[in-house]
């Protein structure tokens, strides 16, 4: 993998299990890009390169390290995020402080491998949709440097496009996690809301805000999403939102498209026609066409900044606007001081139009698996929108800004480069909780443009396939000691099984940590909904293989049949109830990889 080509998640992690290179080398050749790469607007605050290497040395010396889904992955965060080691600063000096913890979703990818090297520049406040609202300076447009880089993710979406990571993580209220990835040529997911935990974000809206996930393919985002997603109590804005498996494209796939006459491109030619050649795609690939009324959707998105919701931003930043108000960017300033006037009855009034519109929209998907739009309707240079900065702000929100307001889930990928060099992608949208959907149409969508990733010309690395058990294989749940690099899961692989996919349980098990050589867990099936999700790994075994396998488990270990987040039932490991008398509950980790981690540390 040469120094100037950009890597995917999937290829670092597969060439750090291969041993063709190691986490400290990938680690390494991030900050030589980022040096090369030359522009200080990118990032608000960088690890010292020592450290991050140290830490990437550590990770490779641990026993499990291969099993982690993140094996070694660079990763950099939008500066609202709290990240333990950074200061956290929205973009403004004056609000800067210094988290004690990370935010959940970094916990997380922590736990998964990733090496988080620095804090991305940002619309301040992630007010805005262009990247050029910040003291930090702008972030160069990877693909075309007099282009804004969107916002309000600009160095999170720019540091993917330019190569510098293969992964980041952005925010997106109203599309600060769609438009940025349109303009660098990347993958913009933005997952249904409260599918990954808030905890630790400085919001923006409270009640919309999502953190978004920038990567160079579908694939890497969904793996990403995966990593990340799950309740957690410390967010109350937390929902259980099980991910589904990534599926082949629906035989019978059925997109929604604006009605005619309803797209606006304020006169772009090149976006509308770019538009028209991304339908004819998808009808080639086999799916249907069917007409929708946007107006209800345009009207939802008219709420979010002509409604209340401003209000959730002035909340954020009362202090500081009552203090010193000049700290504050003054096009920043301008948005939010709005927020003050709001009354309690225009709120209602709001909140009850909204509600309608939501039923409207969910007639919309009865007969829709998703929708299918520009992800914006233009694009600008930065002098255009510093000579106009909020209306042509506002153009960019045209087919985002309504998302979070109806619960939708949304995937921005790359559809086209325009003849003048500048990027155009479309967003998908669906009902909340069908993020998987989007991803396993999306995947086929962005590979069949056969378009490089990102600005460095990598090129797209065929599909990989998606892995199901053969018709006579049987599946396996392990909760414990068989998961990916854990102490056991030789004895799978021995037995030449197959991961086929990560996921969770229903609420109803309770997990516990057996007095066992090597440490197992047990877990055990409660009442409905008494118990919590617990993450598991289903794995693929032939019949003969399956029953060597099941016929060497030890008591108190059982198999049984494992109910799943989405429905589905499938046999898996429980245990006797009899021996937890002596056990430890550990169900509130949610999953064994996570108490092994805590363990290796304390």
């Amino acid at each position: 993998m040469g120094a100037e080509q950009p890597e995917t998640i999937a290829a670092i992690v597969a060439a750090h299990r291969a041993g063709t290179l190691t986490p400290a080398q990938t680690v390494a050749r991030t900050y030589q890009r980022i040096r090369d790469h030359n522009d200080p607007a990118v990032f608000i605050s960088l690890r010292d390169e020592k450290d991050a290497i140290a830490e990437a040395e550590k990770l490779a010396a641990r026993a499990d390290a291969a099993g982690l889904p993140l094996y070694g992955v660079p990763v950099a965060v939008k500066d609202n995020i709290d990240a333990r080691g950074f200061p956290t600063t929205a973009a403004c000096p004056a609000f800067s402080y210094t988290p004690a913890h990370d935010a959940t979703a970094v916990e997380r990818l922590r736990a998964a491998g990733a090496i988080i090297i620095g804090k991305t520049n940002l619309d301040q406040f992630a007010t805005g949709l262009v990247g050029v609202r910040s003291p930090y300076g702008v972030p160069r447009n990877s693909i075309r440097e007099d282009l804004i880089p969107g916002g309000s993710s600009s160095g999170s979406a720019a540091a993917v496009g330019a190569g510098l990571v293969p992964l980041s993580l952005g925010t997106d209220t109203a599309g600060s996690g769609r438009v940025p990835a349109m303009l660098n040529n990347i993958v913009g997911l933005k997952p249904s809301l409260g599918m990954i935990s808030t905890a630790g974000l400085v919001p923006a809206c409270r009640t919309l805000d999502c953190i978004s996930v920038f990567a160079l393919t579908v694939d890497d985002a969904a793996l990403a999403l995966s990593v990340m997603a799950g309740p957690d109590q410390a967010d109350p804005f937390s929902r259980d939102r099980p991910l589904g498996a990534i599926t082949p494209l629906p035989a019978s796939l059925r997109l929604g498209v604006p009605r005619d006459g309803q797209l606006i491109f304020f006169g772009d030619k090149k976006a509308e026609a770019a538009y028209g050649d991304a339908l004819k795609r998808w009808t080639a690939l086999g799916a249907t066409l069917v007409e929708f009324d946007l107006e209800p959707f345009y009207e939802t998105a008219r709420l979010l900044y002509e409604g209340p919701w401003v209000a959730e931003r002035y909340l954020v930043i009362k202090d500081l606007l009552a203090s010193a108000p000049d700290t504050i960017h003054p096009v920043t300033r301008e948005i939010t001081v709005a927020g003050a006037r709001l009354t309690a009855a225009e709120t209602f009034s709001a909140l009850y139009r909204l509600q309608g519109l939501r039923k409207v929209a969910e007639r919309t998907f009865a007969n829709i698996d998703a929708l299918v739009l520009p992800t914006a309707p233009t694009a600008y240079t930065t002098e255009q929108v510093l000579a106009n900065p909020i209306e042509l702000n506002s153009r960019l929100g045209t087919y985002t800004n309504f998302v979070n307001l109806l619960d939708l889930c949304g995937l921005a990928v790359p559809a086209s480069m325009r003849s003048d060099g500048i990027p155009f992608g479309i967003t998908l949208l669906a009902s909340a909780g069908r993020d998987s959907l989007l991803a396993s149409i999306g995947r086929v969508f962005h590979a069949d443009t056969r378009l490089t990733v990102g600005a460095k010309g990598g090129t797209q690395a065929p599909l990989a396939a998606l892995a199901t058990p053969s018709s006579d294989e049987i599946p396996i749940a392990v909760v414990g000691a068989h998961l990916s690099g854990m102490a056991l899961n030789g004895e799978l692989t021995a037995l030449n099984g197959r991961l086929i996919e990560a996921t969770r349980t229903a609420p109803d098990y309770r997990l516990y940590a057996l007095e066992t050589t090597p440490p197992k867990p047990g877990m055990l099936r409660v009442a409905a909904g008494k118990g919590a999700a617990i993450e598991l790994e289903i794995w693929s075994l032939s019949p003969s293989a399956f029953g060597r396998f099941v016929n060497a488990i030890p008591a108190p270990m059982a198999i049984g049949t494992v109910r799943l987040a989405d429905g589905r039932s499938v046999k898996g490991f429980l245990v006797e109830p009899e021996v937890l008398g002596e056990a430890r509950d550990i169900t509130a980790y949610g999953g064994w990889r996570k108490f092994m981690a805590e363990a290796a540390t304390g």
